[in-house]
């Protein structure tokens, strides 16, 4: 069971007092496992998440009504319910695997004819038929993309994208009109580690900005965090599944070669993403900690504005260590 799983966390203060509202996929209801998911992580948040109608203009109508009564701080949306959320303009939206083109979808995937609901729906209703009449009702709602879009739209809509989603690929559409787009490691359904390790950061990221929080910034080299093999280093990705929790981090490297990037992007994916400082001076990073290897900076540079953490002297030998060091700070 997904309370059972270790690797989901209860974060208290994480969107504490603030309304989130979901927006579930096609076939689910305000009764699915992400639900449950956003639960669980959000104690102190009030999640709202309505079986949707089958009818879009339905669904958009009952969307509209509960941002004008609820006013939420936050829109999440899967699949169908990322199509919806991108047009619930004036909130802060997270859009997962969202289906733009949904009626394309439909038929290209054989969602016609008698389908069954994945989740139990409140009103007892287990099956809802699709025929050519909704595939167009579909068509015409997903064509309405985009159409409020503004400046200020672009930076409070954060799109995320599985890099094996095999049912639905919209990024390159998405990415044309909003900046804040990128691929997370995993499937057109979001499981436990997929959503604690894509969604739960941009969560906190979207909190922190809402609530002009400002954390201490770690900055993190590169060079700490592979081993001989080029691969993550024992414990690194634990450590940073930890300090992000309390820490704003951030991913040094020396140059910008497209290595560097696809290592990121393979071992810390979404964490580095918008995260990642390329330079050689990093005595003039501006921050509170930075994790280096031994010597990385060079006897004319060894002077840093931030408290420097030497990976692999005598106190710091492994990230076991470093976890520890943090651990005792709680968050200073």
């Amino acid at each position: 069971m997904m309370t059972e799983n270790p690797y989901v966390k209860q974060f208290p203060e994480l969107m504490a007092g603030k309304t989130v509202l979901y927006c579930h996929g096609f076939g689910s209801s305000g009764q699915s496992g992400t639900v449950t998911r956003l639960r669980t992580i959000l104690p102190n948040a009030q999640v709202i998440a309505p079986d949707l109608p089958v009818h879009p203009v339905e669904a958009q109508t009952l969307l509209k009504e509960i941002c004008e009564q609820e006013k939420p701080d936050l829109i999440l949306g899967t699949s169908m319910g990322g199509m919806y959320a991108e047009q619930l303009y004036g909130f802060d939206r997270i859009c997962m695997n969202p289906a733009l083109c949904l009626a394309d979808t439909m038929q290209q995937h054989g969602m016609t004819g008698t389908q069954t609901f994945q989740n139990p729906r409140l009103d007892g209703v287990q099956q809802f038929y699709v025929d050519k009449a909704l595939v167009k009702e579909y068509r015409q709602v997903s064509e309405q993309r985009f159409s409020g879009l503004t400046n200020e739209e672009k930076g409070r809509v954060w799109g995320l994208f599985g890099d094996r989603d095999d049912l639905v690929d919209t990024y390159d559409m998405f990415r044309e009109h909003y900046p804040l787009a990128t691929h997370f490691h995993g499937e057109h359904r979001m499981d436990d580690h997929s959503f604690m390790h894509a969604v739960v950061p941009v969560i906190r990221w979207i909190d922190d900005q809402q609530e002009h929080r400002q954390r201490p910034i770690i900055y993190i080299g590169v060079e700490t965090l592979r081993d001989a093999y080029n691969k993550p280093a024992s414990s690194s990705q634990k450590a940073i599944r930890l300090l992000i929790e309390h820490y704003q981090l951030f991913f040094v490297a020396e140059n910008s070669e497209s290595v560097v990037g696809a290592w990121l992007e393979e071992y810390i994916n979404v964490p580095a993403w918008r995260h990642t400082i390329y330079t050689y001076r990093r005595d003039l990073l501006y921050g509170d900690y930075l994790i280096e290897k031994q010597g990385a900076q060079g006897k004319e540079q060894d002077s840093s504005l931030a408290t420097v953490i030497e990976f692999g002297s005598d106190t710091f030998k492994t990230w076991d260590d470093i976890i520890d060091y943090f651990s005792r700070l709680g968050g200073q």
